[in-house]
């Protein structure tokens, strides 16, 4: 395949990829890695690496629009990126030793996961709940909504800190956000309202994956010239979610179309491990 049109194809899927990541808070690896294992032959450890670069590429794309709308809980994630950070740093350097089928059939099972999460029906539960930790580390926060300040409170925080350690791992081994695990630690365990989670959520990743990027770097596993057409699609992908999201709030098609695609990817991904193809 020429070069220019194995760029234009990493851009265009690069943009769905970061469009899809911004406005479901799973980061756009979900849609690379598979793009460029499965469609492109390219190896998996450099498809990592191209996936977590694109992951800190989504996070600061659409991070700086949820956080100048008042959205993003910036304390909560700040204080939950030292337990995502250190998951991330683990699950990196297990990848390395770990057979390319096995992380192909792990990746296959998380996809399958997140599409089945996608499908769940979000509400923004408002909970009133008082957490000692959460007070004493000044937690609980407000956000913006359609009638005016909707404060919350942040509920089981040591439950919450300890599933952001797995969420990291994962993000390591695979080189996704996890961003799907870590809305699932904010919004089912601690309780905090979805849209808040989503954004909180994006606001972390680009943490969680330069922790694991610093390993595949000094394995040599990030390659700039396959990185950097997926930094660009991803990027234009997430400016152009976060405004969907900011303005509309709602998203329901899009988790239907994306939880189709994933579901397709993760079979393959699956197949292609278990018969030893990737």
């Amino acid at each position: 395949m020429a070069v220019v049109a194995f760029t234009l194809i990493i851009l265009v899927g690069s943009y769905f990829a970061g469009l899809l990541g911004s406005l479901t808070g799973l980061g756009g690896g979900f849609v690379i890695i598979p793009l460029l294992t499965l469609g492109l032959n390219v190896d998996i450890h450099y498809a990592i690496g191209a996936s977590l670069v694109s992951v800190i590429a989504t996070s600061s794309g659409s991070a700086a629009a949820f956080v100048k709308e008042g959205i993003t809980n910036m304390r909560l994630g700040m204080f939950l990126e030292i337990a995502t950070t250190i998951g991330a740093a683990c699950g990196a350097i297990l990848a390395l030793y770990l057979p390319t089928q096995y992380i192909a059939v792990i990746f296959g099972i998380i996809l399958i996961g997140s599409a089945l999460l996608s499908l769940k029906k979000k509400t923004e539960n408002i909970v009133r709940e008082k957490s000692y930790l959460a007070e004493k580390l000044k937690l609980n926060s407000s956000y913006p909504g359609p009638n005016g300040t909707v404060e919350y409170s942040v509920t089981r925080v040591g439950g919450g800190f300890f599933m952001m350690i797995f969420a990291g791992i994962i993000s390591g081994l695979l080189g996704i956000g996890s961003g799907a695990l870590k809305v699932i630690a904010m919004d089912t365990i601690m309780r905090i309202p979805f849209k808040v989670s989503t954004t909180t959520s994006n606001f972390m990743i680009g943490v969680t994956a330069s922790a694991s990027a610093v390993v595949y770097f000094q394995r040599g596993y990030i390659s700039p010239g396959l990185s950097m057409p997926v930094v660009i699609g991803v990027l234009a992908g997430a400016f152009t979610g976060s405004k969907i999201l900011v303005n509309t709030g709602s998203s329901t098609w899009l988790r239907y179309v994306f939880a189709i695609v994933i579901s397709a990817l993760a079979v393959q991904m699956i197949y292609h491990g278990v018969t030893g193809k990737i």
